[in-house]
């Protein structure tokens, strides 16, 4: 019986390796667990596919380092309270509608178009349980306005 060599038992150990931190544990970026997300305009509905963030380390993460967000996709920030809220941009490298949503799923303000980067606060201008984050420009876009409603199981709403 031959056994392998060193070299080739090291260089299995790293793919195995390599492989593991692959298929990891968190569920940030595009292996994130997606979510559907219905936004009702007077439009129509808007769909989207969310990840969430949930827990503080999540919620405090969200889409930064991120280079791009896919058109049908956004973020959603779930708080175990309503209260004001305020994001900021740090270390974000693409332009976000950020919308503040109520505990019923109205949408409470939309801070438009936020600038990359940015560490100015961008407050909610109201109680907010919910935020959801989506391509800057797309809220316009899309006719999605303070009033509207979200439709998702945090929010009761489906």
């Amino acid at each position: 019986m031959r056994f392998p060599s060193r070299r080739t038992l090291f260089s299995g150990v790293a793919a195995l390796l390599v492989l593991a931190g692959c298929a990891g544990g968190g569920k940030a970026g595009a292996d994130a667990a997606l979510e559907p997300l219905e936004v009702v305009t007077k439009q129509g509905v808007r769909a989207f596919q969310v990840e969430i963030a949930d827990t503080e380390e999540e919620r405090a993460q969200g889409l930064m380092n991120r280079e791009s967000l896919p058109r049908d996709r956004g973020m959603l920030f779930q708080f175990p309270d309503s209260g004001e809220r305020s994001f900021w941009m740090k270390n974000t490298y693409i332009p976000l509608d950020i919308i503040y949503i109520a505990a019923d799923g109205r949408i409470v303000s939309i801070a438009r178009q936020t600038t990359p980067f940015s560490e100015s606060p961008v407050p909610s201008y109201g109680a907010a349980k919910g935020v959801l984050e989506i391509n800057g420009g797309q809220a316009a876009e899309l006719g999605i306005e303070p009033g509207d409603q979200v439709r998702h199981p945090f929010f009761g709403t489906r």
